[in-house]
């Protein structure tokens, strides 16, 4: 599911011996995944058109913790327009 979390035990995870310099990397992905599905999260709503909410939904299906320049730009269009509708609606 692309928008849920989940919790496991440390008993089910596997170490893969990182370096702390990997960890760090990892650290840095992992915040970066977490705040580019809250953008979306914030944006996503069942009131959206279809075409909208399937956009938001690859976004958060993206295996990486960064948008291409065209996707910062059409996820940051949905973001200003959102906030418009909110403030005068």
């Amino acid at each position: 599911m692309w928008d849920s979390e989940y919790t496991v035990g440390l008993q089910h995870l596997k170490s893969y011996n990182y370096l702390p310099a990997e960890c760090e990397q990892m650290r840095e992905i992992c915040d970066a995944c977490g705040g580019l599905r809250l953008r979306i999260n914030q944006v996503y709503s069942s009131g959206l058109e279809e075409s909208v909410q399937k956009f938001l939904e690859s976004l958060g299906k993206l295996n990486r913790g960064y948008l291409t320049a065209l996707e910062e730009k059409v996820l940051s269009l949905l973001e200003s327009e959102i906030t418009h509708k909110e403030s005068w609606g």
